[in-house]
């Protein structure tokens, strides 16, 4: 499960285009703390601080807690803004988590027991078809992954959701259907062998 992450944050009474831009000129980036049935506060944060996490790499999946004027707010990240040119963070907004909160997140996705898949050993390819699930989990269980075996997979097979060992507490957001997360696909040399053999075997049962 991803801690939390911890960022100082400082309330502001001014919003506005020229507001923002002489918040940013001093290296804070502006932000707001919304929802819970609360009303919208403006902060801002340190621009490096918030930088910092978003390079964990996790930081929309991560419930952040907020120092704002001395008190703590639980949030997730919902959306964060960059500058088209520079990509430097120009505004995030935090949604209020409340005690027994459930939040859709996007989950990052990993394999193991490669060397076991009799695919991958026939020269196969891993296609990952998504890198990422979204999945609807309590906010303070959010997980870092979630993992499958390719043990047994063969070229041609695929892993679906039902692959994963999710908790009763993980649900995906598609829930009508076990959807396809990765399959093992042949590299073109091994597909052009197997097309030519099965033109051979063609060709001998019409002789």
């Amino acid at each position: 499960m991803s801690e939390a992450l911890k960022l100082a944050a400082e309330a502001r009474d001014r919003a506005g285009k020229g507001a923002s831009r002489a918040i940013r000129r001093e290296g804070r980036v502006p932000a707001v703390i919304y929802g819970n049935k609360k009303e919208p506060v403006q902060v801002h944060v340190e621009a490096k601080a918030l930088v910092k996490l978003l390079q964990t790499g996790h930081f929309l999946s991560s419930v952040v807690e907020l120092e704002v004027g001395g008190k703590t707010e639980r949030t997730l990240p919902r959306d964060v803004q960059f500058h088209p040119v520079t990509d430097r963070p120009i505004h995030v907004d935090f949604l209020r988590l409340s005690k027994d909160a459930r939040v859709t997140v996007a989950v990052p996705v990993r394999f193991t027991d490669e060397e076991e898949s009799p695919g991958i050993k026939r020269g196969g390819v891993l296609n990952i078809v998504r890198h990422e699930v979204e999945l609807v989990c309590p906010a303070d269980a959010i997980p870092d992954e979630i993992v499958a075996s390719l043990k047994g997979l063969d070229v041609g097979e695929s892993l679906h959701i039902s692959a994963f060992n999710l908790s009763a507490k993980l649900k995906p957001v598609i829930d009508d259907r076990d959807f396809t997360v990765a399959t093992i696909v042949a590299p073109s040399a091994l597909r052009s062998s197997e097309d030519a053999e099965s033109a051979a075997e063609g060709e001998g049962e019409a002789a």
